[in-house]
């Protein structure tokens, strides 16, 4: 079966000479279909840049990028943008939605940017808000929703149409606890549907929501785990 997501021995440089930073040190993951992997580790330890090699925003020193088998290093630029379009969602910790547009119009946005007539794309919308328990709120505008609810029409937005591996950096990191579980069992939800998910968090309790857990500090991947079944029975590794 072939992984949503992997990288094989991922080098990413920034700069040259004795200024240089190597944010990311000989890294190689693969993420399954229906998998949610956390990734945690200390700041400045490489977890977003890793997200944004990931996604296709960056590209890596050496090493290659495979999402859904394809390498992105044999991608033009206007494929990257599609694959960027159809197949990943990213999730931000300050939601990124568009004030002027409805619940339901954030949501069906990149459907019509990439060329889905209106119709189809409100119904598959529609179905993603409905998913994600926020159906009853399409008609509302981003300042007059709940962070919680915001940040669930995000992830809406981020499965919408045939996407099938979400990037998430601290989704939950402006949320308040109860909030900050909501989002992390909504995209379990996602992946319980098949999509792929990996997502970078501070918090160790929410990162047990996590199939595996991935620690990374340096730019290099240190260890992983595996969470036992109840979140409340985790506990945070050493090398967080």
């Amino acid at each position: 079966m072939t992984a949503a997501l992997e990288l094989h021995d991922v080098f990413k440089t920034f700069g040259d000479g004795p200024t240089a930073v190597h944010a990311l040190r000989d890294v190689s993951l693969s993420v399954a279909a229906g998998e949610l992997v956390a990734v945690m580790g200390p700041s400045g330890s490489g977890k977003t840049t890793l997200l944004t090699i990931a996604g296709g925003l960056e590209d890596p020193t050496s090493g290659e990028v495979f999402v859904d088998g394809e390498p992105t290093s044999k991608m033009s630029r206007g494929h990257k943008s599609q694959l960027r379009r159809r197949s990943i969602g990213y999730v931000f910790q300050d939601y990124n939605l568009l004030a002027g547009l409805s619940a339901l119009e954030n949501v069906s946005l990149p459907l019509e940017l990439d060329g889905v007539s209106s119709k189809p794309a409100r119904i598959k919308a529609q179905a993603a808000l409905d998913n994600f328990s926020v159906l009853d709120k399409a008609d509302k505008f981003p300042d007059e929703l709940s962070g919680g609810e915001r940040q669930r029409v995000a992830i809406a937005r981020a499965t919408v149409g045939e996407r099938q591996l979400i990037l998430a950096d601290e989704p939950s990191g402006a949320l308040d606890s109860v909030n900050a579980e909501s989002v992390m069992r909504a995209i379990h939800d996602a992946c319980k549907q098949g999509v792929a998910a990996v997502v970078v968090t501070h918090d160790a309790k929410l990162a047990s929501w996590a199939d595996r857990v991935v620690f990374i500090r340096d730019g290099k991947i240190m260890d992983e785990t595996h969470p036992p079944s109840s979140p409340e029975a985790f506990v945070a590794h050493p090398a967080q």
